[in-house]
């Protein structure tokens, strides 16, 4: 009898192991989903090129990809997700836009880990994987403290994405001496930067600090006079450093205005968001220094090389961001046995990727970015 239930042990324990191996050699699948066809299909093509990279570099056959167009648009988007459910899928990628969330609440039991930046707004089961405004400005904090900027005025476009900054700017308890809305319109924005500046005021005290030299008897009136003239205005300027929230053109706008109303980037700090290493900026010399939270520029350039040389073609920067999402998913699984979970995204956690550290919490994520500055026609990593 004993040796019947040994033997009986042993299938069992045989059985467990078989079980158990199977379980492990299931492909974990996971969804993508990008613009194929269209006008964004270059972005989408380029994301699906990256995800292949990091699933090499991974290097476990139990991954497997699955990529669906979207067309762009939210409809496309909930029909491939559709899709996707009932092959099993739980975890997707994308969608790109943030408008082709907006149906996604409908497939409560899938995860999205959507490339927007945008936090606001999203379906439940939508978590924003981008760059967003809150791991920005939080890194703009570190940088604000650590050089002891205490009057610091964020001038923010109004836009849509003003309401994405100003839930930012809660969220971070960021110290600001005042927040500013100006017009993208150029003649109105200048305008408004010169009330924000009190240019006229400065430049009526210099008027009359040169009309009071010129009636007064002071030795060497005449150089003094000179070196006034060749001023632009007089007076101190109430804030140390403004936080532009703009990009391209509009960003360059905001600076020159502030330029040509004598607040330059030699008496302030000039701070923006994340210029995604914009060369254009290396060529506005007058406007230097210029600093800037964004992904690590070492690993940027890495992928780009390594991307270029795979595919003969550069990628866009959300193929960066994708290539870290699949290490990224493939992190939690692992750290949760392989088993899908929407536990997963839920519990506190980090992931080191090559855009920075991901910082995982109640369905959240933010990133730990790095600091640059741009001055003498190169990009400075400041931290």
């Amino acid at each position: 009898m004993k040796t019947l239930i040994k033997i009986f042990s042993v299938i069992i324990v045989s059985l467990c192991v078989f079980y158990q191996n199977a379980l492990s050699s299931d492909k974990i699948k996971i969804g993508l989903i990008v613009p194929l066809s269209g006008e964004y299909s270059e972005i989408g093509n380029s994301i699906v090129k990256s995800t292949r990279m990091a699933v090499n570099k991974i290097n476990d056959d139990r991954i497997e990809i699955i990529p669906m167009d979207t067309r762009s648009n939210p409809i496309d988007a909930l029909r491939v997700s559709k899709i996707l459910y009932k092959t099993g899928v739980r975890i997707i990628i994308g969608p790109v836009f943030n408008e082709s969330t907006k149906y996604l609440d409908e497939l409560k039991d899938i995860t999205f880990l959507s490339f927007t930046n945008k936090i606001i707004n999203n379906p439940i089961n939508v978590i924003s994987a981008g760059v967003n405004a809150v791991s920005q400005i939080n890194t703009i904090k570190e940088f604000s403290v650590n050089n002891n900027l205490n009057k610091t005025i964020f001038l923010i476009p109004k836009t849509d994405y003003k309401k994405e900054i100003e839930k930012a700017i809660d969220k971070t308890n960021i110290k600001l001496k005042d927040v500013f809305f100006y017009d993208k319109e150029p003649t109105l924005l200048t305008k408004q930067i010169e009330l924000l500046t009190r240019y006229s005021e400065r430049k009526k005290r210099l008027k009359d600090e040169i009309k009071k030299l010129e009636n007064s008897s002071v030795k060497n009136k005449e150089k003094k006079i000179e070196k006034l003239k060749k001023k632009d205005t007089i007076g101190g300027i109430n804030f140390d450093s403004v936080i532009i929230a703009d990009f391209d053109e509009s960003l360059k706008s905001v600076a020159t205005s502030l330029l040509y109303t004598d607040v330059s980037s030699k008496r302030i700090y000039y701070i923006t968001l994340n210029q995604w290493f914009d060369e254009t900026l290396l060529k506005e010399t007058t406007l230097h220094p210029i600093y800037f939270p964004s992904i690590n520029k070492k690993n940027f350039i890495e992928f780009t090389k390594n991307f270029s040389n795979i595919y003969n073609s550069k990628p866009n920067q959300l193929s960066f961001l994708s290539y870290d999402l699949i290490g990224l998913v493939y992190f939690l699984l692992y750290d949760n046995n392989f088993k899908i979970s929407k536990k997963i995204f839920y519990k506190k956690n980090k992931f080191k990727g090559k855009i920075g550290i991901f910082e995982i919490n109640k369905n959240v994520i933010t990133h730990k970015l790095n600091f640059y500055s741009i001055e003498n026609n190169k990009f400075k990593k400041i931290f």
